[in-house]
C-alpha cells in the first residue's frame, strides 16, 4: 500500500499530536498505541516520557522498553495514526496487551491504515529481534482481529476478566 510511514515523534510534530490527543479526547475514544499522552497535559512531559521509555536504562518504573511511533500520510503529512512497539512483554502484556498497540484517529478509519501501520510495526519488530509478535484486543473489537488476521496473526486463545474477553493472536515473524 505505502500510503504511511512511521516516524518518531519528535517537537515538530507538536501540534499534530496534541490535536490528536483532542480529537480522541472530544471522540471518546480510548487512545491505545500513544505512550500514555491522555496522561500528559504537557507535550514535552510526554515526549520526554517516551524518550525515557526507549530504553531498558531509563525505562519507567511499571513499564517496559518501548518506541511510540505517528503514522504520518506520504501524501500529505497528515497524522493519521499512533503505534507502541513493546520491546519485550510483562505479565500483564503478555494476557492483556501484547507487542503493540495502535490506535488511528476516527476521521481516518475504515480505510485500511489500521492494517498498514501493524504491518509497518510487524517491520520494526523484526529489526528488534522479536520472532513472535503477540497482539492482543478485546473480542468484541471485529476490525481490530481482522487487522491481526490480515497481518498474519492466529489466535491462540481467549482469556476472560470480568465482562472482559481478551483474544491472544500470535504473529510468526521467522
Amino acid at each position: 500500500m505505502n500510503r504511511l510511514k512511521l516516524v518518531l515523534p519528535t517537537i515538530e510534530y507538536k501540534s499534530e499530536i496534541m490535536d490528536y490527543k483532542r480529537e480522541f479526547i472530544e471522540d471518546g475514544d480510548s487512545m491505545d498505541g500513544t505512550g500514555g499522552l491522555r496522561n500528559f497535559n504537557i507535550f514535552e512531559e510526554w515526549y520526554s516520557s517516551i524518550c525515557d521509555n526507549l530504553k531498558e536504562e531509563t525505562v519507567r518504573k511499571g513499564l517496559v522498553p518501548a518506541t511510540t511511533y505517528i503514522a504520518i500520510s506520504i501524501d500529505d503529512g497528515r497524522l493519521i495514526g499512533m503505534i507502541d512497539v513493546r520491546h519485550r512483554l510483562n505479565d500483564f502484556l503478555f494476557n492483556f496487551g501484547g507487542h503493540i498497540g495502535y490506535s488511528v484517529r476516527k476521521s481516518e478509519r475504515q480505510k485500511g491504515y489500521a492494517t498498514e501501520m501493524l504491518a509497518l510495526a510487524l517491520k520494526e519488530c523484526t529489526r528488534l529481534g522479536i520472532k513472535k509478535v503477540l497482539i492482543t484486543c478485546d473480542k468484541d473489537n471485529m476490525a481490530l482481529a481482522k487487522t491481526i488476521i490480515n497481518n498474519g496473526g492466529v489466535m491462540e486463545n481467549e482469556i476472560q476478566e470480568g465482562d472482559r474477553i481478551t483474544q491472544r493472536y500470535w504473529i510468526n515473524l521467522d
